[in-house]
Order: structure tokens, then sequence, then C-alpha cells
């Protein structure tokens, strides 16, 4: 078999535990975690990003009054830079790097850190990092965007603030060899700084220059910046809005929510109440590729070879826990 259907966390369906059990992985709750009692630790606001995220979001605003005058074929490239810059966070540093969800090949690998520079979202170590220490210890003082903290925090909040002393403390004690052990991802790392300014920016705004005339104008603030932005908010609604609003059909003892606005913008993320359960599944839901594109993507890679060792939660398993600790809405299909 090259894909594994998981029973319970960390068993295979013959019985088996696999060689990562739920115990020991870094993206299952803790819920040994106690926060500190007394006083929390005053906000210590970083100004630099309160100007770079306003003067980003007014780009993208003007942006916007510009895809009118844009041509045909510059439409079709911010889509493709879209899906591109999305997948390298959906399928790349959320499934493969944090989660360890499938195997990918060499090749794979390398687009989908070259799609990830073009997202923007910090590196593929730093983001999984933060990602695990988000489940392990989700809706506390240790979690990064911690949506009880409230929307607006855990939208963009927590990007504009310096991080509570827990998460630097819970991160530094993550185990994180797979990524140190990963080539690919380490030399993202070290020029990471230079494939932002490529892959993000540059290539979105002289690629239409070059292939059909557009301004190089047009093509910096739409398929650069207004796409940047877009795809920016499309992650951080799975912080916030898919931990808010939304049905819970598989645990009503969590906040995370089935969110279909969500699932659409953000290709396949908004199946989020599903993720927390069972956060080592591949497809991060229930219904395989049914308004999930990330694992229609991650099913290609696998049926052309460059893919391999999806895990799975056998539908058993899904539905004995849904009948336990779910709200009673696991066959509203549409997420």
């Amino acid at each position: 078999m090259t894909d594994t259907e998981i029973e319970g966390p960390g068993r295979h369906r013959n019985g088996d535990v696999l060689a990562e059990s739920a115990t020991k992985r870094d993206d299952v709750f803790d819920e040994t975690y106690k926060e500190k009692e007394g006083p929390k630790p005053s906000m210590i606001i970083v100004w630099r990003n309160i100007i770079l995220m306003t003067l980003l979001h007014i780009g993208a605003v003007y942006g916007i009054t510009l895809v009118p005058s844009a041509h045909v074929l510059t439409w079709a490239w911010f889509v493709f830079c879209f899906l591109t810059s999305a997948l390298g966070v959906t399928a790349g540093a959320h499934r493969l790097w944090s989660h360890r969800s499938y195997k990918a090949s060499l090749p794979l690998r390398i687009f989908l850190a070259t799609a990830n520079s073009m997202a923007f979202q910090n590196d593929i170590f730093e983001w999984a990092r933060d990602h695990r220490v988000h489940h392990k210890f989700s809706e506390t003082d240790a979690d990064p965007h911690n949506a009880v903290r409230g929307f607006f925090f855990a939208h963009i909040g927590w990007l504009l603030v310096r991080k509570h002393p827990d998460v630097i403390e819970k991160g530094k004690k993550l185990e994180l060899s797979d990524l140190k052990a990963d080539k690919v991802v380490m030399f993202q790392r070290k020029y990471y700084k230079m494939s932002v300014v490529l892959m993000c920016f540059s290539i979105p705004m002289f690629v239409p220059w070059c292939l059909w005339g557009e301004s190089l104008w047009l093509g910096y603030f739409v398929p650069g910046l207004l796409r940047y932005t877009l795809v920016l908010n499309a992650t951080w609604l799975v912080n916030s809005a898919a931990h808010m609003w939304g049905n819970r059909p598989y645990d009503t003892n969590i906040n995370p929510r089935e969110n279909k606005f969500v699932t659409l913008s953000a290709i396949g993320e908004g199946f989020h109440n599903y993720h927390h359960t069972f956060p080592y599944d591949y497809a991060s839901s229930e219904f395989g590729c049914k308004l999930n594109l990330t694992t229609c993507f991650i099913d290609l890679m696998c049926f052309l070879g460059l893919a391999k060792d999806r895990k799975r939660v056998s539908p058993e398993v899904v539905l004995a826990r849904a009948q336990r600790t779910g709200d009673g809405s696991t066959r509203n299909r549409s997420g």
C-alpha cells in the first residue's frame, strides 16, 4: 500500500502502532498545558508591522481599481499566481511540512517551497513550527493566534504585536528535527528574503510585462500586491473565521468549525473542526476532493508519482468520533 489508512490516532488498520503515534506528535493538543496564573503580560505593539500592513492593504485596494483595465491574460496570470502561492501554504507548509500527512518527492518539495516563497508568510521552518504550536496549544496563551482573544487578533492582530512569552517558550521545545533535516526547507530559509523578492513581487510583475505588454505598474499592483493580500487574508480566515463560525460535527469540545466560505477561499482548508480532530489526515476533510482543491492537487501528484504515503482516517473512526463528541451535523457535507 502506498497510503496509510488510520484506525485511530497513531494506529494502522491492522492495529500496528504508527512510528509517529499521536502522543509523540507535536500537532496534537497537549491537555497537560496550563496557563500561568496572574496578570497577563502587556501587549507590545510592533509599529513597523502596523505601517507595512496598512500600506499593503491600501495598495491592494488601489489594485482593485486597476483590475478593469488589466489585459485578460493578466487576469489569468493573477489566478495562476493566487493558486500557486496558496498551494505553497496549504499543500506545502501546512499539510506536508507541518503535519507530515504525506510524503513528497524532491521535485515536488522544490515546487512547493518556491510557491511558498510566492505566498510570503514566513519561511517554511517558521510557519510549520508556529503551526505545530498552534495545534498543540490551541486557544491558549501558547497559541500564536489564539482565537479566544477575538476575531481581529486571530486574523491579523497577532502579527502586529510581540508574541506571548508562552508561544516563544513552547516553540523552542518542539521536536523539529524533520524540518532541519529537509535540505529544501533549510535552503529556502537561508535564502528566504531573496526568494520572496523574486517570487512574490518580481515574477508576478515582470511576466505580464514581458509576455503580453502589460504595464509594470499594473503588474505590480494586481498580480503582485492584490494577489498577495488576498492569499494572506484567505489564510488568516482559517485562524479567525474558521475558529468562530460554523458547525462542529466531529468535536464540540474545541472551537474550530466547518466553514464553507473559508473552504472556498483557502482552497480546502475550511473543514477546520475535522482538521483539528484529525490533524494527520492529508485531506483535512472527511469528504476527500469535494470543495478541496488542495486535496485534488495532492492526489494528482500521487497519480504522477511525485507524492506518496497519504495518511487517511478510516470512515469507521470518523463516524465513531462524530457520534461520541460531534454536534449531530455529521451528514452536512456542504462544509
